[in-house]
């Protein structure tokens, strides 16, 4: 009877082998991922690749065997070094791309190559203009843009003199933002004069200050408003006023994204409002997504990050605090 029983067990055993129920190969298989940013330098950044690292822990936990490798040019404005990166990942077969390209279409070629090497991208942050990605997770840029516009033209009362200094040619998000903000002041705020929207602050906190420096100088006896589409300029804007003694609310300051410095700026009084993004969750997701699509599920063209409007009221809120203050260094060693 015990022989028995022993060989029944033997062969309901070899049932579950047969089928499935034991953990497959595949799943005991590394997946290879790697995450280019535009650069390495800026918060903003930092924050997208502790989503990516939060992304490999959530799925290590779940039985998966995922890699993350993080490599991007230094500086926001290397368009060679950030397409040398994604050629240099293809040619070692990375199983898959998640990429914040840099120039919506200088990145197009070496993405292509990508995929045609079987080597599926997901997009995060800033558009490509191509239909090989298999995703996109951002924000909704545009949207951004037309809050920051809504709450600079309130500020000001609907009347006054206002500049946006730009980003840099070819940058996809922050052009999006910017066409939001100006199309905010063209339909609802006739009232505002535009003095200046012509300026790119270009990719550091060193010549964003510079440009700002220059419009402050010309335009600071008029100057009652402006917008910062991205950390670097918003940070550099905001030093320009305090130079010229036209920060603490003299002039409204409204900048997007968040950093140590921006922050401060916000709770001193120098910056009015942040248009605040989600780069932990989009880190997250796009490393996600991508491992989804490796594993042959379907995942969504289109995913959007969300986007916080952060002033002194809110800005201490418990949802709040976690956007302008990520816990990064539970992530990055």
């Amino acid at each position: 009877m015990h022989s028995r029983l022993s060989d029944l067990f033997l062969v309901g055993l070899l049932v579950l082998g047969l089928c499935g129920c034991q953990p497959s190969d595949e799943d005991s298989v590394t997946t290879d991922i790697a995450v280019v940013p535009k650069g390495t330098t800026h918060e903003f950044w930092k924050s997208i690749h502790a989503g990516a690292l939060k992304a490999r822990e959530e799925l290590t936990n779940a039985g998966h065997d995922v890699e993350i490798t993080w490599e991007g040019p230094l500086k926001e404005d290397d368009r060679e070094g950030q397409i040398q990166v994604v050629e240099n990942f293809t040619t070692r077969e990375f199983d898959g791309i998640v990429l914040a390209p840099l120039d919506s279409k200088a990145l197009v070629r070496p993405v292509e190559a990508a995929v045609k090497s079987g080597i599926p991208v997901v997009i995060v942050d800033s558009a490509l203009e191509s239909e090989t990605p298999v995703s996109f997770v951002a924000t909704d840029n545009y949207k951004g843009g037309r809050v920051a516009g809504e709450h600079l033209g309130e500020l000001l009362g609907g009347k006054g003199d206002v500049i946006l200094l730009r980003y840099q040619v070819g940058s996809a998000s922050t052009e999006k933002r910017e066409k939001g903000f100006m199309d905010v002041m063209k339909e609802s705020y006739p009232g505002i004069n535009i003095l200046s929207a012509d300026q790119y602050a270009g990719a550091t906190r060193e010549t964003a200050y510079q440009n700002a420096e220059s419009l402050i100088n010309r335009y600071g006896d008029e100057v009652e408003g402006v917008f910062c589409p991205c950390e670097p300029v918003t940070v550099a804007m905001t030093k320009a006023l305090r130079d010229f003694e036209l920060a603490g609310g003299q002039v409204k300051v409204v900048g997007f994204d968040a950093s140590d410095q921006s922050v401060t700026d916000l709770k001193k009084g120098d910056v009015q409002a942040l248009v605040v993004q989600d780069p932990v969750r989009m880190g997250r997701l796009g490393v996600k997504t991508l491992f989804k699509h490796l594993k042959g599920k379907r995942v969504r063209e289109r995913i959007d990050t969300g986007v916080t409007l952060v002033t002194q009221e809110n800005m201490d809120e418990p949802d709040v605090k976690k956007l302008l203050n990520p816990p990064l260094e539970q992530y990055l060693q």
